[in-house]
């Protein structure tokens, strides 16, 4: 049979295959496409199992083949019954069609992806019936992200790096049924930044105790992970956090979240009234040094906005110790600093997902939609950001040797 040039099968062929063949229901399921689909599958299990069976193990053990049984997988476009060959030893497990799998492989990736983006599970069912034609049960939605759980585990157990130039805490709210009632609980992310400026998840924990000891647990973890040293933490006002942080990693130097506390000061205040006070207190965090911001400081709260919401004014002063190391880094490292971009954009990713959900049934669960949400955010951190490269030179001089370039 002569194929012309560019064809991947003859016309013979193609005529012999849609000889008699209802045009409409060629490239149905239950039409020829289906056929093929079930032909390959089949074709490619068998040749899965001759090599099985060539194994010197498997040749010096006498294994044969012996029969086959028949199993309904689910792929996309619906199931489908195949003929699964067996070994005398029962040893053969396909690539194809994994031992206790019922589903084509890529099926369950649709699902997990379709979870990670926030649809309910009710959702998914409904999607999949849209566009493929296929009815599933919520309960196997359930199964298949409930088959990341051992990869979440593993994920959050892996070594990290030893040192991290930056390392931003902070927290999202969700709501958890637990004991009966749905409470609203803080997931903590951490977002480490390496020497060279690539920059990763290092582990998400949900809070269980209160203040110090929650965070000397994490803190704990870490280390025990493999991290030796964290040259800036930038944190949100954590109750309890630079005690726990400075008793595992006692040189790091602990950072207030500019923006959190621009935020916190924007909430004494109406709306109309909130950029007028975010433009009077850019003097204060823009300062050429520590000084020059407690002055500026003051000038605000003699100002204006000062004297009307004197609030503002001293939450700053309360978190001043730990505002004040950001005024001796050059501006490139305080914009990466302030900003807090990185963890600013993954919290309004991962709130996406969650919207959606209402509550969760337990911390399982919410652990598991958002370190999928995180994978599938994550995936696009390729390259640090411009701005890291002056950024570097300035922390190599003020850390010295302990700024560490692993890459």
């Amino acid at each position: 049979m002569a194929t012309t040039r560019g064809e991947k099968f003859s016309a013979e062929l193609l005529d012999q295959l849609l000889a008699g063949r209802d045009p409409k229901s060629v490239l149905d399921s239950g039409g020829l496409i289906g056929e093929l689909k079930k032909a390959l599958a089949e074709r490619m299990l068998n040749a899965e199992m001759d090599v099985h069976l060539e194994q010197p193990e498997q040749v010096e053990a006498g294994n044969h083949r012996d029969g086959s049984s028949a199993k309904t997988v689910l792929t996309p476009e619906g199931a489908m019954e195949l003929s699964i060959p067996r070994d005398r030893h029962g040893r053969f497990d396909p690539a194809l069609i994994a031992k206790y799998r019922r589903r084509f492989p890529g099926f369950d990736d649709k699902i997990i992806a379709l979870y990670a983006r926030g649809l309910s599970t009710r959702d998914i069912q409904a999607h999949v019936r849209e566009l493929y034609g296929l009815e599933i049960s919520p309960d196997l939605v359930s199964a298949v992200t409930d088959a990341v759980i051992d990869e979440v585990t593993a994920w959050q157990s892996r070594p990290l790096e030893s040192s991290y130039a930056i390392v931003f805490f902070d927290a999202l709210r969700v709501k958890i049924r637990d004991e009966g009632l749905v409470k609203s609980k803080a997931v903590y992310l951490a977002i480490g930044v390496r020497a060279s400026g690539h920059k990763e998840v290092l582990g998400l924990w949900i809070e269980h105790t209160e203040g110090a000891k929650f965070w000397l647990r994490v803190m704990n973890e870490l280390k025990g992970r493999g991290t030796q040293d964290i040259l800036i933490a930038v944190v949100d006002g954590l109750k309890g956090f630079p005690e726990a942080i400075t008793s595992v990693f006692p040189d790091t130097l602990v950072q207030t979240c500019i923006v959190h506390l621009i935020r916190y000061s924007m909430g004494f205040a109406s709306w109309k009234e909130r950029k007028l006070i975010a433009g009077a207190l850019k003097p204060v965090y823009r300062a050429s040094s520590a000084a020059a911001a407690a002055a500026a400081l003051e000038a605000f709260d003699q100002g204006v906005w000062g004297r009307k919401y004197p609030a503002i004014a001293q939450s700053w002063r309360r978190n001043w110790e730990a505002v004040t190391p950001f005024f001796a880094f050059a501006p490139e490292v305080r914009k990466i600093i302030y900003t807090t971009n990185a963890i600013e954009s993954l919290n309004a990713s991962v709130r996406k997902a969650v919207r959606n959900k209402g509550h969760f049934p337990s911390d399982q669960a919410a652990i598991k939609l958002i370190w999928l949400a995180l994978r599938h955010i994550t995936e696009r951190w390729k390259s640090p950001p411009i701005s890291w490269h002056a950024a570097k030179a300035q922390l190599a001089i003020q850390f010295e040797e302990r700024f560490v370039l692993s890459e």
